[in-house]
């Protein structure tokens, strides 16, 4: 596999080797061994999988306490996935990094704990499969605003007026979360 470090030291793109004939594809989409030569050493304790259409944007959430780390792939559609440094101490703190992840193309995010995640749908019937290190913990759950100009995340479509919860309409800003040491 090939592995992309981004602008947020720990936040990965990976690029899985991809075999593929006639018939269709074979990939390891996690192998232990692998992932921890690539600095990725954890467990994963859940497994998600959410299908969305076409502008509905998820996110940004976080777990404070018990944060999730998650390993982030699409299997059908697309997304742009969006990860917000909210580790205080870090130099890129309030920072954002984002990748398109697709069915084509096949990339897996890597967002370690101590990050809002979420993803802006690109196209009908999208879905998004993510492992987590920890289990949800609604108790826990917050959510960062997606459009908070203090983070400023380029969301890749004009004009967004994106399909949202009634809960992430609720996001705060980065300066009212609680953020991790």
């Amino acid at each position: 596999m090939n592995i992309i470090e981004t602008a947020i030291n720990g936040v990965l793109i990976i690029e899985p080797r991809v075999f593929g004939d006639e018939r269709g594809f074979f990939m390891e989409t996690w192998n232990e061994i692998a992932f921890q030569d690539a600095g990725i050493d954890t467990a994963f304790v859940q497994d998600n999988h959410s299908r969305s259409q076409k502008g509905v944007l998820r996110g940004l959430h976080f777990q404070n306490p018990g944060p999730q780390g998650k390993l982030v792939r699409v299997t059908n559609g697309a997304v742009f996935d969006v990860a917000v440094d909210l580790r205080e101490s870090s130099s890129t703190f309030g920072k954002w990094v984002g990748v398109e992840l697709s069915a084509e193309n096949k990339r897996m995010f890597w967002v370690p704990e101590g990050f809002a995640h979420g993803f802006l749908t690109l196209s009908d019937d999208t879905d998004f499969l993510y492992k987590c290190t920890a289990p949800y913990a609604p108790q826990s759950e917050h959510t960062l605003a997606w459009d908070d100009p203090a983070v400023g995340i380029d969301w890749p479509v004009q004009n967004l007026d994106p399909i949202i919860s009634a809960k992430d309409a609720k996001g705060l800003a980065l300066a009212d979360v609680k953020v991790f040491p």
